[in-house]
């Protein structure tokens, strides 16, 4: 009988979990609640062989509601694939800033590096020049206050303005390496993406980082490279004028002896020839990024602390937000005073790209309603703290639901066939990779039937009575030793041992 509920309980758990995981990649929200309102352990599914998660394939393809579904049902945030990815960094790498906002609100983890090449989700999102990736992925690094720009160009002048920002830790992880010792700054110039490559110099990229000779990337412009050698391999004229108004070198070599000049004739890059030869006369004008949202972490903290997804409708508001007018208005700009919701205002933050205010310092957004310049918000009194607390854990469910509960005896009679038989959990891969290689699991043929109807019946969720009648007159075939063996080493195998016996 154990046997039977081990069964039941890996087919069952697997199929659910497929579907969950077909729903997170569709998009289809309403089947994704039912599933884990079933069962909230399938959101700590992952598929065979790449590992990929619900949490990775929704947050992959852009379906952020989704994402907040799966956080809100307890996996965990910083789950890896067999790459090494996280869920953020596959957002980052497909430029959905809404998924990396909700992720970046349930404070993901930015510095986790991937298996393959060492790149964070920092490196993810420059390479592909998503600069609204980057800037909410520093959201908790650069402050709102009216200053910042200046102190970052060592304009500054008002001491007082460097309280709670730590300008330090913003160098360090926006000039963190991958493996060669190719940053951010290093992939935006390489594929010509100029407002990356500007976003990422007011933030503190350091446009005189070299690559490094690791024996283990392919590099064919050599080590000991700058962003603007890279970025005259690319050939972007435009990408070239801002790193060399922020102080590139033009006869910086790398181990071969190139200039940037030789690296763009070897690459036939002759429309930079001109502005690689010699450094322009007169002092470049330096226009801040439109991406920089001052008051981006305070609207965040915000969101952290009191929600950003309130349900309240305007039937039972006496004061909607001016915006959306559905919601209850939270947050006040400081300032103007206007008031907004929450999710409105942050939204603003996320999106906003041009610098439009007529009243506000460098960096501030424009106030829909009078355009003056907001650099922070302050929450409006009356509001209260989110009670729940998200409990996460990183018990990865690969093939059936785990849980630390002893074993019962139990029938498969039950409705979907949920067993009160837990397995061992298969460990999840650690943070070694260069020594692991994919191993190949034994296929197995799921029955369409068990646990998730017969094929003419809707894809809802239907008890398998039909299918416990025939899966238990198949077994009565096998041989009892067989049974006899499988059980008695039930608590010591895995589920692939037992089926593969």
């Amino acid at each position: 009988m154990r046997f039977l509920s081990i069964m039941g309980n890996s087919f069952g758990c697997s199929a659910s979990g497929e579907r969950l995981v077909s729903a997170a990649r569709d998009g289809d929200l309403q089947e994704a609640k039912a599933l884990l309102e079933y069962n909230p352990r399938l959101a700590r599914y992952s598929t065979f062989g790449v590992r990929n998660s619900p949490l990775h394939y929704s947050a992959a393809h852009g379906h952020h509601e989704i994402v907040s579904l799966l956080l809100e049902s307890g996996i965990d945030i910083n789950l890896r694939n067999y790459r090494g990815q996280t869920a953020l960094m596959q957002a980052c790498q497909q430029g959905h800033w809404e998924v990396v906002q909700t992720l970046m609100t349930f404070k993901a983890n930015i510095r986790r590096a991937d298996y393959l090449n060492g790149g964070m989700a920092l490196h993810f999102a420059a390479l592909n020049g998503h600069s609204r990736c980057i800037r909410l992925l520093l959201v908790d690094y650069i402050p709102s206050i009216p200053d910042v720009w200046n102190i970052l160009r060592k304009r500054s002048i008002k001491n007082e303005c460097t309280e709670g920002f730590d300008e330090g830790a913003l160098h360090k992880i926006i000039n963190k390496s991958a493996d060669g010792g190719i940053t951010a700054l290093h992939m935006a110039s390489l594929n010509a993406h100029v407002e990356t490559v500007q976003l990422l110099l007011d933030l503190g990229a350091c446009v005189s980082e070299v690559t490094v000779e690791d024996g283990t990337t392919i590099d064919l412009i050599g080590a000991g490279s700058t962003p603007l050698h890279y970025a005259a391999c690319g050939g972007n004229l435009q990408c070239c004028q801002v790193l060399i108004a922020r102080g590139a070198s033009l006869t910086a070599e790398n181990v071969n002896g190139w200039t940037p000049l030789m690296v763009a004739r070897s690459w036939h890059r002759d429309l930079l020839e001109q502005i690689l030869s010699e450094r322009p006369e007169g002092h470049l004008q330096i226009v801040p990024s439109p991406y920089l949202s001052l008051p981006l972490m305070s609207i965040v903290k915000i969101a952290r602390e009191f929600g950003w997804r309130n349900n309240q409708s305007v039937i039972t508001c006496l004061d909607p937000c001016a915006v959306c007018l559905e919601r209850k208005c939270t947050v006040a700009a400081e300032g103007c005073g206007h008031e907004f919701c929450t999710g409105c205002a942050l939204y603003l933050c996320s999106t906003n790209s041009t610098s439009t205010a007529t009243n506000g310092p460098t960096g501030s957004i424009a106030c829909p309603l009078c355009r003056h310049g907001i650099v922070s918000f302050v929450k409006l009194p009356g509001n209260t703290p989110r009670i729940k607390e998200i409990a996460r854990t990183s018990l990865c469910l690969t093939f059936c639901a785990c849980s630390a509960e002893e074993p019962k005896p139990t029938s498969i009679s039950t409705p979907l066939c949920k067993s009160d038989y837990h397995c061992p959990c298969i460990s999840p891969m650690g943070s070694s990779f260069r020594n692991r290689s994919c191993q190949n699991f034994p296929s197995v043929k799921l029955n369409s039937r068990i646990c998730m109807g017969a094929p003419d019946t809707s894809p809802s969720l239907v008890p398998c009575a039909a299918a416990e009648s025939s899966l238990r007159k198949h077994l009565c075939k096998c041989p009892r030793s067989s049974l006899r063996r499988s059980a008695s080493h039930h608590e010591s195998r895995s589920c692939f041992s037992v089926l593969n016996v």
